[in-house]
């Protein structure tokens, strides 16, 4: 795959999310323009995140039924159809609805890293996969920057419209330049692959990678759902559009995580996610640092991103080359915790804010990190408990393996191969 089309992958994730969280800096405009209590705003924003929990479970498994690529298109003009219906939107019902589409199709996310990781040969997958993925970070955290810039100049609805004909250029542009999938098997049917889905969840690198990605998300969604809440208050008073710069300190953070592919193309993806969860935690320290500096605040976004980043695309490795047959069901699976992991981020930050400050919000974004490094660490240690030994040999509880005479096997941790040699 050449750098164009890696490209266009990862500006066609940028896009798709951007509609999701577009909605957040404009809540207060958006809600008093359609009608929406002042208390029930939060619904515009949870609204498109429900529709994605939902394509994550019906549109996603599509990717293993069908030709990606076409899929790619068709889920880009629904998405388009949602964020034209918002932006024209005259009773809050018609924004709602819009939403809801725009994030139900939303999960072309996922589809487009299933297709990147499909067309790349194994050796590729990594990197491709991590410059795919960083459109998901830049469309997060781009849409925090210039949704604000819009709405100041033309309003809220300049955003939706103008995201809405980005999707629709896309879906041309994909079906153009990208060429249709060749898959070794027959494709799995659409029932099948949904049903196949609860067998995932039975796996347990899809649980051990999707916990991390729930504490990982989590802790995300600690820092940016509550960032504005100290930022607006004294010492540091500062606006809508001001707050928003910090997503170019995110993003920057982001970007330089765009190595953690090709880490784990060299097998270092267990080892690199514990560092980077460990990097994760510490950044929390500077994080901390809000109501004395806002240069320490901006260098701990700095790591945060890239430690989230690094973490996300080794994730997305590992599962991917476990199962290359079902790229996009796993993916979907895995971004269900992902999902529900920003959720739960986003809803406690607030709690905390209220009853402890910055200062709990530091410490419940670094509980989240500690326990995803403690998932982390605990899976190492059953993998080493468990690692298979070569044929003609048996493993016992602990370390070594046994032949069927009696014999004692060594350890493969002390080679560079995996499992155990006689």
């Amino acid at each position: 795959m050449n750098v164009w089309r890696r490209l266009l992958l990862a500006v066609v994730c940028g896009v798709a999310v951007a509609g999701v969280y577009a909605a957040q800096p404009v809540l207060e405009p958006m809600g008093h323009d359609l009608g929406v209590p002042a208390g029930l705003a939060g619904w515009i924003v949870a609204t498109g995140q429900f529709g994605y929990l939902a394509g994550l479970v019906l549109l996603v498994p599509l990717g293993d039924t069908a030709d990606r690529r076409r899929l790619i298109a068709a889920h880009l003009a629904v998405t388009a159809g949602g964020l034209a219906l918002t932006a024209s939107a005259s009773a809050a019902w018609m924004a709602f609805a819009g939403l809801a589409a725009a994030g139900a199709f939303a999960v072309v996310v996922q589809t487009t890293v299933a297709y990147a990781a499909s067309a790349s040969p194994p050796a590729e997958r990594g990197r491709n996969i991590g410059t795919v993925t960083s459109g998901v970070v830049a469309g997060i955290l781009g849409a925090r920057i210039v949704t604000g810039t819009l709405a100041e100049t033309w309003g809220w609805r300049s955003i939706y419209a103008l995201l809405a004909v980005l999707s629709l250029a896309l879906a041309a542009l994909v079906l153009a330049v990208l060429p249709s999938e060749r898959r070794p098997g027959r494709p799995s049917g659409y029932r099948q692959a949904v049903g196949s889905l609860a067998g995932l969840f039975r796996q347990r690198v899809l649980l051990t990678r999707g916990l991390v990605a729930f504490f990982l998300f989590a802790s995300f969604g600690t820092l940016w759902s509550g960032l504005s809440l100290p930022l607006a208050a004294e010492p540091w008073q500062l606006s809508e559009g001001q707050t928003g710069l910090f997503g170019i300190a995110g993003l920057a953070g982001a970007l330089g995580a765009a190595r953690a592919g090709r880490w784990a193309d060299a097998g270092r993806a267990t080892r690199v996610t514990g560092l980077a969860l460990t990097l994760l935690i510490a950044s929390w320290a500077a994080i901390a640092q809000l109501p004395w500096s806002l240069w320490l605040l901006a260098a701990g976004i700095v790591l945060l991103d890239f430690a989230v980043q690094v973490v996300h695309v080794s994730n997305q490795h590992v599962l991917t080359t476990a199962h290359p047959d079902r790229t996009s069901s796993v993916i979907g699976s895995y971004m269900v915790f992902y999902s529900l992991g920003s959720a739960s981020g986003a809803a406690a930050t607030t709690a905390v804010f209220a009853a402890h400050g910055w200062a709990g919000c530091c410490l419940l974004g670094a509980g989240f990190a500690a326990c995803a490094l403690a998932v982390q660490a605990a899976d190492r240690l059953l993998s080493r408990r468990h690692r298979p030994c070569s044929p003609g040999y048996v493993q016992p509880p602990f370390i070594t393996c046994q032949r069927a005479d009696g014999g004692i096997g060594i350890p493969l941790q002390h080679t560079d191969m995996k499992g155990y040699l006689p």
